[in-house]
């Protein structure tokens, strides 16, 4: 399951080396999935669900890490984005079912990228 987010890890990290750039290609590159599954109102439907799915599989990935005893971030910060991870989950089930929400998804990993890019003070501030 966890296979197409590696993929998409593995297609990125051709272009970067360090780990900062290397999560934000990833944002990167699945949130602008999710936007255009916005903009086209769900038309391809195929597209759609991928797009939700890899999301879900990376959100997967980064509470994995931030559950494990070698992750170094400030506790408050893991608990943050294990709680962001959570809602990104059960809003994705939401969008799946057909209500709204792709919107606040996209957000929340927009608002990630901006941590990761320096644009925001950082991460922890934007996400709690």
């Amino acid at each position: 399951m966890q296979a197409l987010a590696y993929k998409a890890y593995g297609q990125v990290m051709q272009r970067t080396a360090t780990g900062r750039a290397l999560e934000y290609a990833v944002f990167e590159q699945i949130t602008r999935d999710l936007q255009s599954a916005l903009d086209d109102g769900g038309i391809n439907f195929g597209a759609w669900g991928d797009a939700i799915y890899r999301n879900l599989q990376l959100w997967t990935i980064i509470a994995t890490d931030l559950l494990g005893p070698d992750n170094a971030l400030p506790d408050e910060t893991k608990a943050g984005l294990i709680s962001l991870s959570e809602f990104v989950r059960r809003t994705s089930m939401k969008v799946l079912s057909g209500s709204e929400g792709l919107a606040d998804i996209i957000e929340v990993n927009r608002t990630i990228m901006a941590g990761l890019d320096g644009s925001a003070s950082s991460v922890e501030q934007e996400v709690i």
